[in-house]
């Protein structure tokens, strides 16, 4: 150990490790198998890469995260530690070099994606390795009940058979007792050493704010301008949506999001690093690996869907150990879009069969035919000739894949990319001469906030539907909008492809997948009922709930959620009834929105949102289409 801080001081400029880093560290060196359960910001990456640089040989790192990798390969080069990825986008020529490279060209590190480690190429580099040590990073992945779950790495136990001697570390922020148990079992892990910090951030207010004017209560979290945070939301239209708003009210903000280029996407995160940005709003796309200390404020516009991913999320908080808060903004309409979104969109038993014999039907494969042949394959083209709902048959396609009934690739996101290059004046002049193109933009311009600022997916066929027009017909506008220069334009035809594993039998083959089928949707309902568990709970202290979704029973409050220090909690009986009949007196002149009546009332504003809230539930006022409040009885 006397070598590894010697390490740690040259390459980290250390004098110490963190809690439980010298722990693992040491078994890590004596060839035992880990399970390390680290939270966010913990140190997870010096527990694999401080052995693997005591001993002789290379290091390979499994991680699902592209950005992470790089930034991780990036941080060791800089410190002269010989290590580089094998990501997407490699030649074959390039690919056979980096492994020759690892071979024989003394590296440290080998950074690989799980769907890389299929290739049997890489198979066959990895065997002529002197591999010291495996890290699974994010091993929640591994399993069917962790929040992000990956087909391909179910695979990763093929370097236990290509060096069966070689000591496995298995990384994760987060995972409950069913996760941990799969972990072992996918990675046939030999009576790992387990070593789990606790989850607590006592640094971290968790607060859950109801509100139906969510940006009036947002910029009222972020008063002052001068604080990092971030802002998730659940989809990229939101992103630019709510960029812009908080722009206009004097925010130095940026929008982050799946659908940006590679360049933007770091142009927006070295500003946000920088200072240059105080607050990101984004998907669920950012954060990962990305340790920014000073972080304020982490925010959710959306109800998380799952306890998991929630807890990641926040975790981006007040890293150093400085006081932070993670809110989560909601409202009752909140509870119903969660459902639809992802629980409604589940595909039971029936459903997967039907999508798969729509899949053969659809390639005209024959019984007993098919095995091991790949066909193009139109997601969006598909799912409108059969009617399916786009986002439950791709859940069904998932499933379909995970059981290995079919390999389903996922390029069809990007099947059809577009932005728009002139300004809105000049496209007003453009469409005044060719007014045919109207229908067409104008169903573009309403659907997809931001497309004059970035290129984005767009779905042709919905597009179709809006302007009560065909897919194709879309096509051709867009085309001669992109030949105009009006747009650019990029269309991919066959937008993913299928490869299928099996011979086609219908539902013979699905059949003993039923009860893995039926887990999986009790496992995502779980998870979605235990967050609205989590945010309906107003008794039991915030952090005590999430601490003890995963397996920490503590009975300490952290004194400092929304739970343990409400805003109400002053609010004396004779006040909320003055309050209430404030409120009425107002709503009687008329309706009015949660700012005027706030505005026009001498009291606090969290007690006047409480007792708005009240007055929904035993259903006195209720909330009309422009967000204002009416009484019942008017």
């Amino acid at each position: 150990m006397q070598e590894a801080k010697h390490i740690l001081q040259k390459y980290w400029g250390h004098e110490s490790f963190r809690s439980l880093q010298e722990e693992i560290i040491s078994e890590a060196y004596k060839g035992e198998d880990i399970i390390a359960l680290l939270p966010t910001g913990g140190g997870k990456s010096l527990c694999f890469q401080i052995p693997a640089l005591l001993k002789d040989g290379i290091c390979i790192i499994i991680s699902p995260l592209v950005a992470l990798i790089e930034d991780q390969v990036g941080s060791l080069q800089k410190k002269g530690i010989k290590a580089l990825a094998i990501t997407s986008g490699i030649s074959f020529t390039e690919l056979d070099a980096l492994l020759d490279n690892c071979i024989h060209g003394n590296y440290k590190f080998l950074y690989l994606s799980p769907e890389r480690l299929q290739q049997e190429l890489v198979q066959q580099r990895i065997k002529q390795m002197n591999v010291n040590l495996i890290g699974v990073d994010e091993a929640h992945c591994i399993s069917q009940w962790g929040h992000d779950f990956r087909p391909a790495y179910l695979n990763i136990s093929i370097l236990r058979e290509l060096h069966p001697g070689v000591p496995v570390m298995a990384l994760t922020a987060s995972a409950t007792k069913e996760v941990v148990e799969d972990i072992k079992k996918q990675l046939l892990l030999s009576n790992p050493k387990i070593f789990k910090k606790s989850l607590e951030r006592k640094n971290i207010a968790f607060n859950v704010l109801f509100a139906e004017d969510k940006i009036y209560r947002l910029r009222e979290l972020l008063e002052d301008k001068s604080k990092s945070a971030i802002i998730y939301v659940r989809s990229r239209n939101a992103t630019q949506e709510i960029s812009r708003e908080l722009e206009y009210y004097g925010y130095k903000v940026a929008a982050y999001h799946g659908g940006l280029t590679g360049k933007e996407k770091s142009k927006r995160l070295s500003g946000w690093l920088k200072e240059d940005v105080k607050i990101m709003v984004a998907t669920n796309a950012f954060g990962m690996g990305i340790d920014k200390p000073n972080v304020r404020n982490v925010v959710h516009l959306n109800l998380p869907e799952s306890i998991e991913s929630y807890f990641q999320e926040a975790g981006r908080a007040g890293r150093d150990d400085q006081n932070a808060a993670a809110t989560i903004i909601t409202n009752k309409s909140d509870i119903p879009l969660l459902k639809n979104q992802f629980i409604n969109t589940l595909p039971d038993m029936e459903f997967v069969i039907l999508i798969y014999k729509k899949l053969v039907t659809y390639f005209q494969i024959a019984y007993g035919e098919g095995m091991d042949t790949t066909h193009d394959f139109n997601f969006a083209e598909f799912c409108n000739r059969y009617q399916f709902n786009s986002i439950k048959a791709y859940n069904a396609l998932q499933l379909l894949d995970r059981i290995s009934i079919l390999k389903l690739s996922q390029q069809y996101q990007k099947s059809a990319l577009l932005q728009f290059i002139i300004s809105n004046k000049q496209l007003f002049h453009y469409l005044e001469e060719n007014s045919k193109f109207d229908p067409t933009v104008k169903a573009i311009l309403r659907n997809y906030g931001g497309i004059f600022e970035n290129k984005m997916p767009v779905n042709l066929s919905s597009v179709g539907k809006k302007a009560t027009t065909t897919e194709a017909e879309v096509i051709k506008v867009l085309n001669k909008l992109h030949q105009d220069k009006i747009v650019e334009f990029e269309h991919q035809q066959n937008d993913a492809s299928i490869t299928f594993l099996v011979p086609r039998e219908d539902e013979t083959g699905i059949y003993p997948f039923s009860k893995y089928i039926k887990n999986q949707i009790k496992n995502k309902t779980d998870k979605i009922e235990a967050i609205l568990s989590y945010v309906g709970n107003e008794k039991t202290c915030r952090s005590q709930q999430l601490l003890n979704y995963f397996g920490e029973n503590t009975t300490e409050k952290c004194g400092i959620c929304s739970v343990c220090l409400p805003p109400e909690k002053n609010f004396k009986k004779d006040l909320i009834k003055h309050m209430y009949l404030g409120i009425i007196e107002l709503l009687e002149s008329g309706e009015k929105n949660s700012r005027e009546l706030v505005a026009a009332l001498p009291y606090p504003e969290a007690g006047i949102l409480k007792v708005l809230q009240l007055m929904m539930e035993k259903d006195i006022i209720n909330l009309n289409a422009s967000n204002k409040y009416k009484l019942k009885h008017l």
